[in-house]
């Protein structure tokens, strides 16, 4: 997978949009913008923002869905989907050949096999894929324990991380191991599309369970495992936080529209897009409520939790992201709410209800097999006590999850706001739930799509050699809505932990290993 030659990069920088103006006398009059791109390749969609590099104005926005396949565990998604669902939001914004830098923040974990001509040689094993559990425990005894993989990988592997997936496949697939000749997360495989370039960064990296928060490279131990067996040259090369992974390629450029010589950042995971998007300072903590609910801070110094909980990754700027990933949280609401057949807000108080709400088996806490369960109802218990229950049950989940990543990072600012993002950000009852039950302040920036924004803040930070902090802030990407704190609902979390704790042995299902 040769880079192929393109126009120098410089040619991006020159790249310039005409607008036109009209001035107090009437007079129309030119000016020119630097636009870039940021991309947000999810498990559901591909978005794609345009925005003024020097103003942080979003000037074109396109988005389209995605397929993704699979029950009882599976989930995938042809990666071939998401390039044609990059070119389809290209299109959308009319302003691909007037970029000047792209940037791709992607969905974690996921594992994309390509043969020696680049292409997939399967659908690509999504992180909500669950099927590697018990590979993911074979490799943490393997390797010597959760202590051992906390202090030399930074992470414990679970079924969502790239490395139990790999050891699947080798597994399960042989005949597709052998002919992989490049591993890819999702961001790497649209990355190398668009420059030719097999390439990934740090954060992205840190989430494979073979990338080490330690040494800041490929760990030969993990490879050199009975259960991965790869070397490093089928790996992507790792780049810095603002490297240049290429330019946009003659034969991207013919598909997308895109000129070429189009800068191309190095792209990153989808939370440490977020984290860029928002100008994230160290110690304000986030929660994502999306599919998946996810709460992370940046830390500046490296985390290494040995129960597991919090995932140490590195983030996109050079420090750390701690993070903790639960599997189930805005599209489990939803489906209680379906099955109530009720409107996700016509919620009422949960009375001592309590949801459990594992539909997918959960990473926080490791539990790979459960299933989702209710507890505490009675002949009088209202259907809308066990919807706001199950916004309850993510969120008590994701508030334990910050109390790990404050024992095990620099810490959480006690003066810091709960920064919500995502789809139930805007939600107004996750808002209200996250505020009685956080007892901190809340905070829900204007800008809807973080992930992309923050993809674009890298791009403009690789294109004009700025340190992406500084384009957020001149962007003003944090604005929003601050809600006041309100007393903590002690006796809620209470009753949700004891419930969890004493119900996490009876909703383990114990499917036969895969």
């Amino acid at each position: 997978m040769a880079q192929a030659r393109s126009p120098p990069a410089a040619d991006a920088n020159r790249r310039q949009a005409l607008t036109f103006c009209v001035n107090v006398e009437g007079h129309r009059e030119t000016k020119m913008r630097t636009l870039v791109a940021g991309v947000d390749c999810s498990t559901q969609s591909t978005k794609v923002v345009v925005v003024d590099a020097d103003t942080g104005e979003a000037v074109g926005f396109g988005r389209a869905e995605h397929t993704v396949e699979g029950s009882e565990g599976v989930r995938e998604t042809h990666p071939d989907v998401w390039w044609r669902a990059l070119l389809s939001a290209l299109r959308q914004t009319n302003l691909a050949g007037e970029i000047a830098a792209i940037s791709v923040a992607g969905q974690q974990h996921g594992l994309v096999c390509l043969d020696e001509t680049g292409r997939p040689l399967r659908p690509a094993m999504l992180w909500n894929d669950t099927r590697a559990a018990s590979d993911a425990a074979e490799l943490v005894d393997d390797f010597g324990g959760y202590s051992r993989w906390a202090a030399r990988v930074g992470v414990v592997p679970v079924a969502s991380f790239t490395a139990s997936k790999w050891a699947w496949l080798l597994r399960r697939e042989p005949e597709i191991a052998a002919r992989t000749a490049a591993i890819r997360l999702p961001h790497d495989f649209l990355t190398e599309r668009l420059s030719g370039a097999g390439v990934t960064d740090r954060g992205d990296a840190s989430g494979t369970a073979w990338w080490s928060s330690e040494t800041e490279s490929y760990s030969p131990e993990v490879l050199a495992l009975p259960a991965i067996g790869l070397t490093v040259d089928r790996l992507p090369r790792v780049l810095g936080p603002t490297e240049q992974a290429g330019v946009v390629t003659a034969a991207a450029a013919a598909e997308s529209g895109l000129a070429a010589g189009t800068v191309v950042g190095p792209g990153t995971g989808d939370n440490m897009g977020a984290a860029l998007g928002l100008g994230l300072r160290p110690g304000v903590p986030v929660l994502s409520l999306g599919t998946s609910g996810t709460v992370f801070l940046v830390s500046e110094t490296r985390s290494a939790d040995p129960t597991g909980d919090v995932a140490g990754f590195a983030d996109a700027t050079g420090r750390f992201l701690p993070l903790a990933c639960t599997l189930n949280c805005t599209l489990a609401v939803d489906r209680v709410a379906a099955w109530l057949s009720l409107d996700r807000e016509s919620v009422a108080p949960s009375t001592g209800v309590v949801v459990l709400p594992y539909f997918d088996g959960e990473r926080t806490p490791n539990l790979p097999d459960a299933a989702g369960a209710v507890f505490g109802l009675r002949h009088t218990t209202d259907p809308q006590a066990i919807l706001m229950a199950a916004y309850e049950g993510a969120i008590v989940g994701l508030l334990d999850a910050l109390d790990a990543i404050d024992a095990c990072s620099s810490g959480v600012d006690p003066a810091a706001p709960l920064i919500l993002v995502g789809g139930g950000a805007h939600g107004a009852t996750w808002q209200r739930v996250a505020q009685r039950l956080s007892g901190k302040p809340i905070a829900i920036p204007h800008a809807r799509e973080i992930v992309s924004l923050g993809a674009a803040v890298q791009a403009a930070a690789v294109l004009r050699n700025e340190a992406p902090a500084d384009v957020a802030a001149r962007w003003g990407t944090a604005a929003g809505t601050l809600l006041p704190a309100v007393p903590r609902d002690t006796e809620t979390i209470a009753l949700h932990r004891s419930v969890r704790h004493l119900a996490s042995e009876a909703v383990q299902t114990r499917r036969p290993r895969s």
